[in-house]
């Protein structure tokens, strides 16, 4: 079982604006293998935001005001999006803040400069990551790493979806020290689908099962 994250006014704009576009897919008789391993009933595509330009721009202000109120870009030297899909992110979220942007890869690109992060960063830059989502935040740690090793300083990352299902995802970025932030979770997810209407009973009810408990759902399902 995993602590669940408590719904917010953003969470729920977020989670309406993601099934809106159809970026949301509840599959619970076909379970998704993600990257990390888990089995889920459910998917979510963040890339599907960049082709809808209201929708971006409403997430993108939620995004900066939220992360305002946390930790302020006046403690910010620098914006950093992770190969692929955080970049445009990062991107909006640097030109909204007025912030130098960067890139970082999940590897050196291995010839010319063999160059992991893209960009100009002065060491000792306060950088915050930006990815388009978590499962369970191994990712991050492997772009946290790559930036800490070239002397930025990196103490918060922010995702617009968090699954917030898996077990000791915060945690493991906690030791790091690492602070995620977040606009929504798959918690979001389900009260705006289920209030909405935007799916049958069925695949409700199969989503709901797990998040009950996403550990063995995911074992009995063919994951970790």
């Amino acid at each position: 079982m995993t602590n669940i994250p408590e719904t917010t006014a953003n969470g729920l704009e977020t989670a309406k604006i993601l099934l809106d576009i159809k970026a949301v897919n509840f599959r619970p008789e076909e379970p998704y293998i993600l990257t990390s391993g888990w089995a889920s009933p459910v998917y979510i595509d963040c890339r599907k935001v960049i082709s809808f330009t209201d929708e971006r721009r409403r997430i993108m202000n939620m995004a900066v005001a939220q992360l305002d109120d946390a930790i302020g870009f006046s403690n910010i030297d620098q914006v950093a999006g992770g190969e692929t899909a955080g970049i445009p992110y990062a991107a909006w979220i640097a030109e909204l803040t007025s912030k130098p942007m960067l890139y970082v890869r999940k590897k050196p690109k291995g010839f010319g400069r063999n160059a992991q992060i893209e960009g100009h960063m002065p060491q000792g830059s306060r950088v915050i990551l930006i990815e388009d989502l978590a499962t369970d935040g191994g990712s991050k740690l492997t772009f946290v790493d790559a930036l800490r090793k070239a002397e930025a300083k990196v103490t918060d990352t922010f995702v617009v979806f968090f699954y917030g299902v898996f077990s000791g995802a915060l945690e493991d970025l906690q030791k790091e020290g690492i602070a995620l932030h977040y606009l929504a979770t798959w918690h979001d997810v389900l009260k705006v689908a289920e209030d909405g209407g935007y799916f049958p009973a069925e695949a409700i009810e199969g989503v709901r099962a797990f998040l009950a408990d996403p550990a063995a759902w995911s074992k009995q399902h063919g994951g970790k």
